[in-house]
């Protein structure tokens, strides 16, 4: 007798699957038209970036190579290397063209610029990104107005503001004006980094019995420090190579700045033709933004890429 086995009751037989069955997923290869557009935009890319290396720093270098030339050697072979290192030509430029002098005017008004901006843009910002307040959003937009506001048209009402108030030609008065100049964008750049940051943070200070201004200094502002260097990079940059609002407003000749020097070197070689001392100047001028670029290079992407995601 034959017996065939059942299968318990709920146990179903899951049908056995046939390899031929199965679909199979083959990859397919990229067109060739697309490999070839990407190759061709990445190649066109890389010559438009070398070539606006190029038309950057060749300019920088040849302005280097002449500061070390002699006059003679400028005009008959501007593009050869120099047959020996003149450095006559710097000591010439830093004492007998007053360089030393306007140097020092500049590092004394863009350095009390620069920490005055920052100090007071900085609070400002803070307070129109972490507090809710009326007029919050009209004093913001106040802000961003003055970034497209023309500083040409508001140099002669500058000019008699602050002759009545005795600033004219005097160094606490152009750090004054600059940092009126740098504070719109300042404020626009840091709020907008400041909303980035966590409240979790603050709100615990706050616990800790921290006030707003402890709270400020010595947790938010430290917070923000990619955010600073970023924005004070900027306003280095701009406060360093500003020419209109001091030749308005600082027409001392002893308390010209590093811009206005070099003009008044330029204008003086149709007499002198001390060439080689005004590249020498010129290279002088360069120097602090080059270096102040290179050492914080890191810092001014990473406070970029900061304010943007949270």
């Amino acid at each position: 007798m034959k017996t065939t086995d059942t299968p318990p009751a709920g146990d179903e037989r899951i049908p056995a699957i046939r390899t031929d069955q199965v679909p199979v997923v083959r990859k397919t290869a990229a067109p060739a038209d697309t490999k070839r557009e990407g190759t061709v935009l990445n190649v066109f890319s890389h010559g438009v970036l070398i070539i606006w290396a190029i038309m950057v720093v060749l300019p920088l270098l040849w302005a280097v190579m002449t500061s070390f030339k002699t006059d003679r050697a400028i005009f008959t072979s501007p593009w050869s290397l120099p047959d020996a290192l003149h450095f006559e030509n710097w000591s010439r430029a830093w004492t007998q063209a007053h360089m030393s002098d306007y140097f020092l005017n500049t590092v004394l008004v863009v350095g009390g610029s620069l920490v005055g901006t920052l100090l007071f843009g900085s609070m400002a910002a803070y307070v129109l990104a972490r507090f809710e307040f009326p007029g919050n959003r009209f004093l913001y937009f106040l802000f961003i107005g003055g970034m497209s506001f023309p500083i040409i048209l508001a140099l002669v009402p500058l000019f008699y503001v602050m002759q009545n108030m005795a600033l004219l030609n005097t160094i606490h008065g152009l750090i004054l004006v600059y940092i009126a100049y740098s504070l719109p964008f300042t404020v626009f750049f840091l709020t907008a980094f400041f909303r980035t940051l966590p409240t979790s943070v603050a709100e615990a200070a706050f616990i800790d019995g921290a006030s707003h201004t402890r709270t400020f200094f010595q947790v938010m502002l430290p917070m923000a420090k990619p955010g600073l260097i970023s924005v004070g990079i900027f306003n280095f940059l701009g406060q360093w190579n500003q020419y209109l609002l001091p030749t308005v407003l600082n027409t001392d000749p002893d308390q010209k700045v590093l811009s206005q020097g070099l003009v008044q070197l330029a204008v003086s070689q149709g007499y002198k033709g001390d060439w080689s001392g005004l590249f020498a100047g010129l290279v002088m001028a360069m120097l602090p933004v080059l270096a102040a670029y290179v050492v914080f290079q890191r810092q001014v992407v990473a406070g970029l890429t900061a304010g943007a995601v949270k």
